[in-house]
């Protein structure tokens, strides 16, 4: 396996830095799973969607809200990536081929090394049952394409932000009652 080393803007494989690699694998003898690095300088957001046009457009925003990125364009790529990297978050689309976002949620909620990192899904599926389905794999956020990809790197820092603050299951509460409120009227 070729380690991943993190570059501000994306991910150059084959260039191994300590301080990120390897880490959040879970020790094959032992399977005890490894810590991540207590603090980064800057967050690292893995985005995960199988257009390039879209990858490109939500690392230039999110870079320019100071956030560094680590890229996949496939659901396999995304799921060894973020066992490698442990990023402060993924942005995961819903529709690719082979393994799909949701796919994707769900191997990540039932692996010890990456089962607390969170996820906003980014999705052209814009129903509530399509959100209620993110919420119910532990999604923290969900945002529908199209979308606005100057306002990304706020609302993704203000997720960080809650969940530094402990905030998960507030969050998680009232996006639910969002949408139950939708879907009421």
């Amino acid at each position: 396996m070729q380690a991943l080393a993190l570059d501000p803007g994306g991910v150059v494989e084959g260039t191994p830095r300590p301080e990120l690699v390897p880490v959040g694998r879970a020790d094959d003898a032992t399977d005890e799973v490894r810590e991540a690095p207590q603090a980064r300088e800057r967050p690292v957001v893995l985005i995960v969607d199988d257009e390039a046009s879209i990858r490109l457009l939500c690392r230039v925003n999110l870079r320019l809200e100071g956030m560094d990125t680590a890229e996949a364009g496939d659901g396999e790529t995304a799921l060894r990536v973020a066992r490698e990297l442990r990023p402060d978050l993924i942005l995961l689309d819903v529709m690719m081929p082979d393994i799909d976002g949701w796919q994707v949620a769900k191997q990540l909620s039932q692996d010890k090394a990456t089962r607390n990192l969170p996820i906003v899904f980014l999705s052209a599926r814009a129903e509530p049952a399509d959100h209620l389905r993110g919420y119910d794999l532990g999604a923290v956020g969900y945002l529908t394409k199209p979308f606005d990809p100057i306002k990304l790197g706020s609302i993704l820092l203000k997720v960080l932000e809650q969940l530094g603050r402990g905030e998960l299951e507030a969050m998680r509460r009232e996006r639910l009652h969002e949408l139950g409120e939708q879907s009421a009227t």
